[in-house]
């Protein structure tokens, strides 16, 4: 059987666990849409900045001529060295169009090798090469899904000519969420542990020493070795505990006094002599023989029948001064709980006090029998 402490620290991991893995879902799903909001703002970034880039580097306008796409005097069809240095800049893929016709590009067929003389998808011809506007949005890209930028093309005399490209894999996006996650994760297992350390100093301290102490404590008193209660701190509920606990000890310990005292009477009494005893002789010498028959209806609030009849038995035991320390050590309770019914055998008239002064120290206050 699994300890307290075990079940308490699996209860609370697999709950940490449970809502780790609930935040990580839910992040997931809001980053999504942040990285696809984030990649169509890159798109349109990079078509910009591609834009530029090819202005400054070939100067002159877009034009076709034998087939083959110019820029200025210089040929842009099959110039890979143009659409890999633009590619690894943005780090996209990048692609250059006659028409709806891909002349130089870094997208790679099925086959690893550039394709080349592949066309674009039917809704960017419409909204690029028909109605001359910018597309922004994903697009099947010989075969595979991309965040997309498309541009049109213009020669001088206005004409769409082509098109040009920029496009963000899936799995980039995939790739930055995975990421973030990864990072988020590795920070809730740090927390987790760290969460799992202070649960575990607390349920030590607060929860498994104390009731540690008490089971003890219980050992001791079946066995017949426990002479003093126990004292534990945590929390509220732990006080309770120990204070029953320790109210069975003294129900206990108040029992064993009775049976020791009736087992002694009954070994010391001999018919013969008490036969030739007088009556006067027979007579309560003080009144604590008599102080023992008060039910639990006449003590005050607060105070036991059990606990007050052990302090009796102790008194008609030892007929002289005594202070509440001495009783207290006699019963094996506290100085304050045997104060208590000490003072009030002194108000019903069974015992009277006074207060012995020393050469050094505080008075001590003796209670007499009367």
């Amino acid at each position: 059987m699994r300890s307290l402490k075990n079940q308490i620290l699996i209860l609370l991991l697999g709950s940490l666990v449970l809502l780790a893995a609930s935040f990580l879902g839910v992040l997931g799903s809001y980053m999504k849409d942040d990285v696809v909001a984030g990649a169509i703002i890159k798109a349109r970034t990079d078509l910009a900045t591609c834009g530029e880039i090819i202005d400054k580097t070939y100067p002159g306008a877009w034009s076709v001529k034998d087939g083959n796409l110019f820029k200025g005097p210089t040929k842009i069809s099959l110039n890979n060295d143009l659409v890999d240095n633009l590619s690894r800049l943005t780090g996209d893929t990048v692609t250059v169009f006659i028409g709806e016709k891909r002349v130089a590009t870094t997208v790679r067929g099925s086959n690893g090798e550039r394709a080349i003389g592949t066309s674009v998808s039917t809704n960017v011809v419409q909204t690029v090469l028909k109605d001359g506007q910018t597309y922004v949005g994903e697009a099947d890209v010989v075969g595979q899904w991309y965040h997309t930028g498309y541009v049109p093309l213009r020669a001088e005399n206005g004409d769409i000519i082509g098109m040009f490209y920029v496009g963000i894999s899936h799995a980039y996006e995939q790739e930055i969420i995975t990421r973030s996650l990864i990072h988020m994760a590795e920070l809730g297992l740090a927390l987790t542990i760290l969460v799992a350390l202070l649960a575990w100093f607390f349920i030590q301290r607060v929860i498994v020493y104390p009731l540690h102490n008490i089971t003890l404590g219980t050992r001791d008193l079946a066995t017949g070795h426990l002479t003093q209660k126990i004292k534990v701190s945590g929390a509220k509920e732990i006080g309770e505990l120990e204070d029953a606990f320790n109210q069975m000890v003294e129900q206990i310990q108040s029992l064993t006094g009775k049976m020791n005292q009736t087992s002694g009477s009954n070994a010391g009494y001999d018919s013969t002599e008490s036969n030739v005893y007088s009556d006067t002789e027979q007579e309560p010498l003080t009144r604590l023989n008599t102080a023992g028959d008060i039910g639990e209806e006449g003590l005050p609030k607060g105070l036991n029948e059990a606990t007050y009849g052990q302090i009796v038995q102790f008194l008609q035991a030892n007929i002289r001064p005594l202070s509440a320390e001495e009783v207290a050590e006699g019963v094996k309770l506290t100085r304050v709980t045997v104060r208590h019914y000490l003072e009030f055998l002194e108000q019903s008239g069974v015992l009277k006090s006074e207060q012995k002064y020393g050469t050094v120290g505080r008075p001590v206050k003796l209670f007499i029998p009367l």
